[in-house]
């Protein structure tokens, strides 16, 4: 299967695929106990302003018409406003975006700095004591979830030491606890992949033959190994894009960070359906990227993908 065919039929899968995230998005917002008029407008308001306020928001009509009426604005273009300040949407949304994506991209980074030196580590002294104290500290970081992990940091390092600033965006180091939050666990993940990718590459017939030709160990483990490893690490790594920007509605909403995640949040408890329905939306499309970007990385890198 050739790559422009693996493009094709993942995009056309993709349609299903967010249709069902928005409406699936769409009906659990409506069932949701909670009303944003009373956002709005408080619940000691006359019960003539709620209805006025629900005709001009159109949440006096039926949940399948509102419905029917956002697919149509989806497809138009036109992502709505949002209830609470009426601002456009998708503009909203992109004004967070690239605070998120700082935050994503330092992440990802920390995590690879921190993920191949250990996974190397590990399975160079596979079975020792080095390799169990590497998987101990890789588990621990799976384990661990963000919104304990984020606290603990904080109040180790901002609150008792105050090194760091406790949270926002903009202060020097603001960025250092987050991205350690968030790339831990992608860094536990992947340092456990790299390990099992570099011991099952080291028991392949081609670097026996390399070493029967006496090319060192050293060479062998960074030149021909380190090739054959590398194909499943980085396909997950690419599939961990999308799960980074999930995770990062909970790190963000810790640290105060204001990206899409603190977004999503703020929208979710304001009751502000199309604000809330978008940030989803793109999160999904995230998602999808990621997983077609992990094909295409597949394809790219293993010849036997591509045979296949």
């Amino acid at each position: 299967m050739n790559l422009a065919t693996v493009i094709l039929l993942r995009l056309l899968q993709a349609i299903p695929t967010l249709l069902g995230v928005v409406t699936l998005v769409f009906f659990l917002l409506h069932l949701v106990p909670g009303d944003p008029v009373d956002a709005l407008l408080g619940e000691t308001a006359l019960a003539a302003d709620r209805e006025a306020m629900r005709h001009a928001l159109h949440l006096d009509e039926p949940v399948l018409q509102q419905y029917i009426h956002y697919l149509y604005g989806l497809i138009s273009g036109d992502w709505g406003a949002s209830i609470i300040d009426h601002r456009d949407v998708l503009t909203r949304i992109l004004e967070r975006l690239s605070a998120t994506a700082e935050l994503a991209a330092v992440s990802l980074l920390l995590a690879v700095c921190l993920a191949l030196p250990l996974g190397y580590w590990a399975a160079r002294h596979a079975g020792k004591a080095q390799d169990a104290a590497a998987m101990s500290f890789s588990l621990l970081g799976v384990s661990i979830p963000n919104f304990w992990l984020g606290p603990m940091l904080m109040l180790l390092f901002s609150v008792t030491l105050g090194w760091l600033p406790v949270s926002g965006m903009g202060q020097p180091g603001s960025l250092v606890l987050p991205a350690i939050t968030l790339g831990t666990a992608l860094a536990a993940m992947l340092s456990r992949m790299a390990r099992s990718s570099w011991l099952e590459a080291m028991s392949m017939d081609s670097i026996r033959t390399a070493r029967a030709f006496g090319v060192s160990e050293r060479s062998i483990w960074w030149r021909h190994a380190a090739r054959i490893a590398a194909i499943p690490v980085i396909t997950m790594f690419a599939l961990q894009l999308g799960a980074v920007l999930g995770g990062a509605v909970i790190t963000e909403t810790v640290f105060d960070w204001p990206g899409l995640g603190l977004l999503t949040i703020e929208a979710i408890q304001r009751r502000d359906y199309p604000l809330v329905q978008g940030c989803v939306l793109i999160i999904a499309v995230f998602y999808v990227l990621a997983n077609l970007l992990a094909d295409i990385l597949g394809l790219l890198l293993d010849a036997r993908q591509r045979q296949g």
